[in-house]
């Protein structure tokens, strides 16, 4: 169950990261003075990050088919490190949108926002550790459980949905919160740099997967 909470915890910091969507969703929902826009905002943004983690992981299966997991395992943790120490550095964000959106809008956005940040980068040691390190498995459901395997295609859409799931959760907890007890005026007085925390976290991850 390892990996798999670990997908959720990632998920669920994804959620907390305004830069991820819920303070997007929240200025959506002032400007139109009604908290029903939180959650036309969310869905959208949910599934384009969902689409930028898919398609990290598909790249990740596109090399697995063609490299040894010890080559991706360097790989990954050279990217990692690499964007990690990017981000901190040149910290940029799309700001190709403006205010009046719609789903798509919303959609395209927060695939590019999730894609600038990396946001599949730092599941992908989650898989290569799955796939250095298979679940042992005995009796007549070992069938069943190797079709949700990390190492396998109905893995990854699963954890992908899951990630994604655990993301939404959170980003509509924090922003519904916000926008009903507080208002912006919280982040003038209670800010913390997520994106410093987040390209740290990518450095630690790549540190972290260079000597497992």
């Amino acid at each position: 169950m390892g990996p798999w909470i670990t997908l959720i915890a990632l998920g669920a910091f994804h959620g907390i990261n305004p830069a991820m969507g819920w303070l997007f969703a929240v200025g959506l929902a002032l400007q139109e003075k009604s908290g029903r826009a939180i959650g036309r905002a969310l869905v959208p943004i949910a599934i384009g990050h969902a689409l930028s983690i898919g398609l990290t992981v598909l790249l990740l299966g596109i090399g697995r088919a063609s490299l040894s997991v010890a080559i991706l395992e360097w790989v990954t943790a050279g990217a990692l490190i690499g964007f990690g120490l990017l981000k901190l550095i040149r910290p940029r964000h799309p700001r190709w949108v403006g205010m009046r959106v719609g789903f798509r809008d919303l959609l395209v956005w927060s695939f590019l926002m999730a894609t600038a940040h990396g946001a599949g980068l730092m599941l992908l040691p989650v898989f290569l550790f799955s796939a250095d390190n298979p679940a042992p498995c005995h009796g007549p459901s070992c069938h069943s459980a190797a079709g949700l395997a990390l190492d396998s295609w109905p893995g990854y859409l699963a954890a992908i949905g899951l990630h994604t799931l655990a993301m939404l959760v959170v980003a509509g907890l924090a922003a519904y919160v916000i926008y009903y007890k507080f208002g912006l005026s919280i982040l003038r007085q209670a800010w913390i740099n997520l994106d410093h925390v987040w390209a740290v976290a990518l450095i630690l991850a790549g540190v972290v997967a260079i000597i497992l």
